[in-house]
């Protein structure tokens, strides 16, 4: 009995201090498995399949959402970045609902992700979603637009830039947003970061965990740094994570400021995008180990912990099964799985979605805004119009995805502290790496050209001698061993995982 008394106490102190866990430790430690969600179709019910929510149905709301939150826990997620919350603007807008990224009000809920049949206000609605989230241990992180709608320019012209005719300032191609006028880190616009602190305000009183900050670059470091200091002495635990990558070079409109990644990261910000969006366009290991290596020691590089995104998929990227198929799918499950960062993938990615919606770009018989047409980027997550929930039909991809996670939650340390070794291959488009911590080795390799096979690979392994030695996790059977290496063949775009089972590398 005392025995069973003593594991109990264990079993709960352990569960207890994992639950209490914040964002930020959780992030920082590289285990954080986010799934980016678009609130306003992620439970849409599209009862007559076109694929639109219609009139007489029911689009993606807070409440809603939680019958899926099930679905995220059971496939490892931890963490979940919820697209913009904020009322969107109606005028000079994208779609038949307005961008979620048209900000229009920095401190009340969106009312189109309300449940109009809940007795509960829009605050305690998404109050409720968050503690939904908490109940079953996934993190949120809500979204905060770098850009204000244009009908908020028209209410509060003293947030925004102007010309020299005193017209609003109209950022690269987002016709939809005007630039906010932050100041510059000599003269930061207080108006501009009051509402900012105002949001970050709603946010915490909602019980979320962290931002994510869009375009963060166009901000001055200064104001991230008040908007974070003042967020923290708050909630110490908060993360703050910043849509920056290192191959951005300069700021959407001559108008805006620009603040590189590595300014962003002192500012306060625990992580940002890595570069690893162009995976579509790496034709070479090196280029792959390169952007690997340099976020490695760029992470060090800050008195403070920092960590960085897997962004190989995001509601801005082209579905990957739309790039290259489901190989490129099924690669980037297991790099999730396997690489020494957080991964992070859009809702839908796990199903094989295309988003290729059949309605994109026609004319609309019904709009909330001044544009009647189906505004929609192919290839990418719809956040301009109420539509269908994210779907797919690919079994490869499903499957894939679901036994990549459940490998890295059962190899979690392994995964999140072990070393990263490189290995040298004979061919230029494999990538070979292991993944080594207190005796525990997997070795992953994989083939970067998605047209052609690669025959006759060979490997060196130092201390490799048995075939018995490897357990395949994942990918073709078709490889033997000799003394110190490892010979296979990749088929186009293939991805392999072994692990090792009698010895340490």
């Amino acid at each position: 009995m005392r025995y069973f008394i003593i594991l109990l106490i264990t079993f709960l102190s352990t569960s207890v201090t994992f639950a209490s866990e914040g964002l930020r430790s959780i992030f920082l430690n590289n285990k954080a498995v986010i799934c980016g969600i678009n609130i306003r179709n992620f439970n849409a019910d599209d009862k007559n399949g076109n694929e639109i929510i219609d009139e007489d149905e029911i689009s993606g709301n807070f409440i809603n959402a939680i019958e899926r939150l099930d679905e995220l826990k059971e496939a490892n997620i931890n963490v979940v970045h919820v697209l913009p919350i904020t009322p969107v603007g109606k005028l000079k807008a994208l779609g038949t609902a307005g961008s979620v990224y048209a900000i229009a009000d920095f401190e009340t809920i969106n009312p189109q992700l309300v449940d109009m049949s809940s007795t509960l206000t829009p605050i305690e609605q998404a109050k409720k979603f968050v503690e939904e989230c908490h109940k079953r241990g996934i993190k949120v992180v809500i979204d905060l637009p770098s850009c204000g709608a244009y009908d908020l320019f028209l209410t509060h012209p003293e947030l925004f830039i102007k010309d020299r005719k005193q017209l609003s300032i109209v950022p690269t191609d987002w016709t939809d947003v005007r630039l906010l006028n932050t100041g510059n880190d000599l003269n930061l616009n207080e108006d501009v970061l009051n509402v900012h602190k105002k949001f970050v305000d709603m946010v915490l009183n909602i019980g979320a965990d962290g931002i994510r900050a869009d375009v963060a670059t166009i901000k001055p470091f200064k104001f991230w740094k008040e908007l974070i200091n003042y967020t923290r002495e708050k909630d110490s635990e908060f993360l703050f994570l910043a849509e920056a990558s290192d191959s951005w070079r300069e700021p959407p409109s001559k108008y805006a400021e620009f603040t590189p990644y590595d300014k962003l990261l002192s500012a306060g910000f625990d992580g940002y995008y890595g570069s690893f969006f162009n995976l579509k366009d790496w034709k070479t290991a090196d280029e792959f180990f390169e952007h690997i290596k340099f976020n490695k020691k760029l992470l060090t590089s800050y008195p403070e912990n920092k960590s960085v995104i897997l962004s190989f998929t995001t509601h801005d990227e082209v579905s990957p099964v739309v790039l290259k198929g489901e190989k490129f799918s099924v690669m980037m499950c297991w790099l999730e799985a396997t690489l020494p960062f957080n991964p992070y993938f859009i809702d839908g990615f796990q199903f094989g979605d295309s988003y290729i919606y059949p309605w994109a770009n026609t004319k609309a018989q019904l709009t909330e805004t001044d544009d009647d047409y189906y505004f929609v980027h192919r290839g990418k997550l719809d956040i301009f119009n109420y539509s269908r929930k994210p779907k797919g039909e690919s079994i490869l991809i499903k499957d894939n995805f679901k036994r990549a996670f459940e490998f890295r939650a059962k190899n979690v340390d392994l995964i999140s502290k072990g070393t990263f070794n490189p290995l040298k291959t004979d061919k230029d488009k494999v990538f070979a790496y292991t993944r080594n911590y207190k005796g525990e080795v997997i070795i992953v390799l994989g083939n970067l050209d998605y047209k052609h096979s690669q025959k006759r690979l060979s490997i060196k392994i130092s201390g490799l001698n048995k075939k018995g030695e490897l357990q395949l996790i994942q990918g073709s059977p078709n490889f033997k061993t000799r003394k110190n290496k490892l010979l296979t063949e990749l088929e186009a775009g293939e991805i392999k995982v072994f692990r090792v089972t009698e010895f340490s590398l």
